[in-house]
C-alpha cells in the first residue's frame, strides 16, 4: 500500500504529538511535492509528499532508532516496500546503510536538514519568514556551526553532491519550495 498524503499524516500523528515534529512533517512533505514538480515527476507528486511526512515518523518516540524503528512500523502497517526504502535511506549512513540512489531519495537526504536550517534562520529575520530570505544570508549562517547547530553541514553538503548540485542551487531552491509551502510561516 502507498499512503496517500493525507493518510500518511495520520500515521505520522499516530507516533508524533509534537508540534515541531508535526510541522517538520508538513514542511519537508510540501518540499518534496514542489521538487517533484520541479524536477519533472509532478505525477509522483503525492508519493513526494508521502515520503517527506513520514520521514521522521520513529523520530519523536525512538530517536536511537531513527530509520530502523520506522521500517517497522510502516511494514506492520502494509505500506509499500519502495516507500520505507525511501524514509529510511535518509538516516544514511549515520542510522542505516540504505544509501539514497532515486533522486527523491536524494533530495530528502538533502532537505531535510536543510529546511531545519531554513526555518531556524527565517526565525532571526524580523520577518520572521521565508518569504524575503535570500541565499547569501543562508549561507552566513550555514557558516556559523553554532547556528541551530543541530542542523548537520555535512549531511547538507552531501546531498547537494548526491545531486550533482552546487550548495547555492539546493539552497535557493529549497528556499522557493518553502515559500510555496502553505504549511510554512
Amino acid at each position: 500500500m502507498i499512503p496517500t498524503p493525507d493518510q500518511a499524516w495520520e500515521l505520522l500523528c499516530e507516533y508524533n504529538e509534537g508540534e515541531f515534529h508535526r510541522k517538520h512533517a508538513r514542511t519537508v512533505g510540501d518540499v518534496l511535492r514542489w521538487f517533484a514538480q520541479e524536477l519533472g515527476h509532478g505525477q509522483e507528486a503525492d508519493y513526494w509528499e508521502a515520503v517527506g511526512i513520514l520521514h521522521d515518523l520513529d523520530f519523536e518516540r525512538w530517536p536511537d532508532k531513527h530509520c530502523v524503528k520506522c521500517q517497522e512500523l510502516m511494514r506492520e502497517k502494509g505500506i509499500d516496500e519502495s516507500l520505507i526504502r525511501a524514509v529510511a535511506c535518509h538516516g544514511w549512513p549515520d542510522c542505516v546503510d540504505i544509501e539514497p540512489q532515486l533522486e527523491m531519495e536524494k533530495v530528502l537526504f538533502a532537505v531535510d536538514e536543510l529546511t531545519g536550517l531554513i526555518g531556524a534562520a527565517a526565525m532571526m529575520r524580523p520577518s520572521k519568514s521565508v518569504s524575503d530570505m535570500e541565499v547569501k544570508s543562508l549561507k552566513k549562517k550555514f557558516k556559523d556551526k553554532k547556528f541551530a547547530a543541530g542542523c548537520s553541514r555535512d549531511v547538507i553538503q552531501k546531498g547537494a553532491e548526491l545531486l550533482g548540485w552546487e550548495l547555492d542551487d539546493l539552497m535557493a531552491r529549497t528556499i522557493e519550495a518553502m515559500r510555496a509551502s502553505p504549511n510554512v510561516d
